[in-house]
């Protein structure tokens, strides 16, 4: 299963002009890359420019989606309005979302069931709030995922990615830092454990989870362990709005697969 980076730019840039520059960087920087999936979640306005500029180098990524198919929600986004623009992953459940939109597990939960129904790929964010002891498994993330998937059949849920980003890793929090690789490949274990309770071992099997908090060029392939199934990608934020340093992180994990020395 290839590793999966995908390019959450939240709310940049400003202008469609800047948009498209940065994706053709990125585009022309990665070349035909081989054995990593880049994804790259650009804001609504810009995604059908960000497809066409990144076509069959990368794939597009939404970083939300309503609820529903359509109907008189104004402001928001039908999953089918995505998937008709080309659109394969979504982010749900991202901190922000819950922060700074009031967004509660149960919204959560009927956000994935109707990406599902438009066959888009849930990438499920979720995460604790404070930073806990290596020791300490927080409570939280069994929660989130168990509601995010709540009454959804098995079968449907082969093959989404479950994002682990905790709260205080993330550079937009003050004082954030990162996760450490070691106690991020102990989360992906536990949330790995979690998904085979909820789904059993053969849907289990078929989910990536990535790391998403503060991922930079310097520390990006040390999330990813090649010896067992712990991170398997990652969720960028800040680091992908420099095309360079955004190549740079395909380029390393690119390498810590293939088991590149140089």
């Amino acid at each position: 299963m290839k590793p999966l980076v995908v390019a959450n730019w939240k709310m940049n840039p400003t202008s469609l002009r800047a948009a498209e520059a940065l994706a053709r960087r990125i585009a022309v920087g990665l070349g035909n890359v081989s054995g990593v999936e880049v994804a790259i979640a650009p804001p609504f306005p810009y995604l059908a420019v960000v497809g066409r500029v990144t076509r069959q180098r990368t794939v597009l990524a939404a970083q939300d989606a309503w609820a529903g198919a359509s109907g008189a929600y104004t402001g928001a986004v039908s999953p089918l309005m995505l998937r008709d623009l080309g659109v394969r992953y979504v982010i749900l459940g991202h901190s922000e979302r819950r922060r700074f939109f009031g967004e509660d597990d149960g919204l959560i939960n009927r956000k994935v069931k109707a990406a599902l129904v438009a066959r888009l790929i849930p990438i499920i964010a979720i995460g604790e709030e404070h930073r806990e002891s290596q020791a300490v498994t927080p409570p939280l993330l069994a929660q989130q995922l168990a509601r995010a998937l709540d009454g959804i059949p098995r079968r449907r849920l082969r093959a989404i990615v479950i994002a682990y980003e905790p709260v205080w890793a993330i550079s937009t929090t003050p004082g954030a830092r990162p996760d450490s690789p070691d106690n991020a490949t102990r989360r992906a274990l536990y949330i790995r454990k979690l998904l085979v309770k909820l789904l059993g071992p053969s849907v289990a099997d078929t989910i990536r989870v990535i790391y998403g908090g503060s991922a930079t060029a310097q520390n990006a392939s040390s999330f990813l362990a090649t010896d067992i199934r712990g991170m398997e990608g990652l969720l960028i934020g800040g680091a992908s709005l420099n095309a360079e340093e955004c190549i740079t992180i395909v380029q390393s994990i690119r390498k810590k697969v293939r088991g590149d020395k140089s």
